[in-house]
């Protein structure tokens, strides 16, 4: 069988990937999460190559990657690096951090194995930020 959808957590902070990375492990364990976070010398940033390394690894069962960016300049490195990749089945998914990864990776989990069904854990990532601030009334 097919591995589920890779996730890949993009942050300028390692100590916030590692947090999702663990509340993802609790909910969807088979879920492929990677970490590009933090700089080589642990300050806060994003890198090119971390990214790519992540990207790939992430998308190498087959099924695809999804990359989940925390701010900025995060989410224009990881849009360049996917750009330059051209991966098969790759995307930067348009979703606040926490609330799209946990969305991401449950539909994964749930089944988003094949090349026909890997866009749908973009989908309810996507529009997690808009259910909760429907849910606070904003």
């Amino acid at each position: 069988m097919r591995a589920p959808v890779g996730l890949v957590l993009v942050s300028h902070s390692v100590l916030l990937a590692r947090g999702v990375h663990e509340l993802l492990a609790e909910l969807a364990g088979d879920v492929t999460v990677l970490i590009a976070a933090g700089t080589e010398d642990g300050s806060l940033g994003t890198g090119y190559d971390p990214i790519a390394r992540a990207v790939r690894g992430a998308a190498a069962g087959g099924a695809g990657a999804l990359v989940l960016a925390d701010l900025g300049s995060s989410v224009l490195t990881a849009a360049l690096v996917l750009a330059d990749l051209a991966l098969p089945d790759t995307a930067l998914a348009d979703a606040p951090f926490v609330e799209g990864a946990v969305a991401a990776a449950v539909t994964a989990a749930a089944g988003a194995r094949s090349r026909r069904s890997w866009r749908r854990p973009s989908r309810p990532a996507t529009s997690a930020s808009a259910k909760k601030l429907s849910h606070l009334g904003l």
